[in-house]
């Protein structure tokens, strides 16, 4: 599949339409969502909507947006008005929201087309993606392997040519694990600069909302076209989102970055090579390597264990069979 900036370019210039990259995006999933169970639930009509829209912009001779045409999956924990949403979940199974995320508007506004909603760990707890009410999701680049959690569909969706370009939400790791384990980028974004108006909260302190994709420039598209502040989100930063595809190629020269001996100390010998692989291509590249300790970061996964599991039973109290959700005689 070509990448997002590609689409985004021949669909401005006439070479392709907006609802010929959809068909060749549906096609795919129809190929292999039976095999590695992907999408939970694929919106072709909106889709088709959405991918219309754009073209008939382009007839007139309209501006377009920066993902104008460009085919998205989303994490089944997005809002969308009117779209089946479950967190993976039978408490939610039927829920159809009616309001939409801040970033599925965002992504609408910048042209994008979303497809569909991805699988997921149950409430985005866990990190394989086999903790779905509805089944788990298979890796593509090995079905026998796991994509990772909690937003493996959203991994596998991009790593299987299905989307070239995905949401998924980050609390402990969950955009940025999967995209290693698919071979993708994967993107947790600094805390307030993606509004999460319209997220099925995990830990509120810790949850942001980010993009995959296959290339570092994709994800750059992506990521400023959703950031920027939202009223909607009391923790939004109060700032313009980011300039971010005009400075992928400006390169590391000059630049100090830290190697923090306690991110990798411990870990599998493997793991320690390709860190310090990528520390003599960034050293190679003009970068100053400097290292250092942080010996409180030992502390971090203890902290993760008390904060996130406190705030997510606060959030989640609600879907108590009562005042909402599933109900089942005990």
């Amino acid at each position: 599949m070509k990448s997002a900036l590609q689409i985004v370019m021949d669909i401005r210039s006439g070479e392709t339409t907006a609802l010929a990259e959809l068909t060749t995006s549906l096609r795919s999933i129809r190929e292999r969502n039976d095999e590695l169970h992907v999408f939970l639930h694929i919106d072709e009509e909106g889709a088709i909507g959405a991918a219309t829209k754009v073209d008939e912009a382009i007839e007139r001779g309209e501006h377009v947006g920066p993902l104008a045409g460009v085919p998205v999956a989303l994490k089944d924990n997005l809002c969308q008005t009117g779209v089946p949403t479950t967190a993976s979940s039978k408490i939610l199974d039927g829920w159809r929201p009616p309001y939409s995320a801040t970033v599925v508007h965002r992504l609408l506004a910048a042209g994008a087309v979303p497809v569909g909603k991805t699988n997921l760990d149950e409430f985005a707890m866990g990190s394989s993606t086999e903790n779905s009410a509805f089944g788990p999701t298979k890796n593509p680049l090995d079905p026998s392997r796991v994509p990772g959690g909690s937003s493996g569909g959203s991994a596998a969706a991009v790593a299987a040519n299905m989307t070239p370009i995905a949401l998924g939400s980050d609390t402990g790791g969950s955009i940025r694990q999967p995209a290693a384990l698919c071979g993708l980028v994967g993107v947790k974004p600094t805390y307030g600069l993606v509004s999460r108006y319209g997220l099925i909260a995990f830990a509120s302190s810790l949850d942001q909302i980010g993009p995959f994709a296959k290339s570092v420039t994709d994800a750059a598209l992506v990521l400023e076209a959703i950031a920027g502040h939202d009223p909607m989100d009391s923790t939004s930063l109060p700032e313009p989102p980011p300039s971010l595809v005009a400075h992928v190629g400006d390169g590391v020269e000059g630049r100090r970055i830290a190697l923090v001996r306690e991110l990798y100390e411990g870990a599998d010998d493997d793991v320690v090579e390709s860190v310090m692989r990528a520390v003599e291509v960034l050293r190679g590249a003009g970068a100053t390597i400097v290292e250092l300790s942080i010996p409180e970061l030992r502390l971090g996964l203890s902290a993760y264990y008390l904060i996130a599991p406190a705030e997510a039973s606060s959030n989640l109290a609600r879907y108590d069979g009562v005042r909402y959700g599933l109900r089942v005689d005990a």
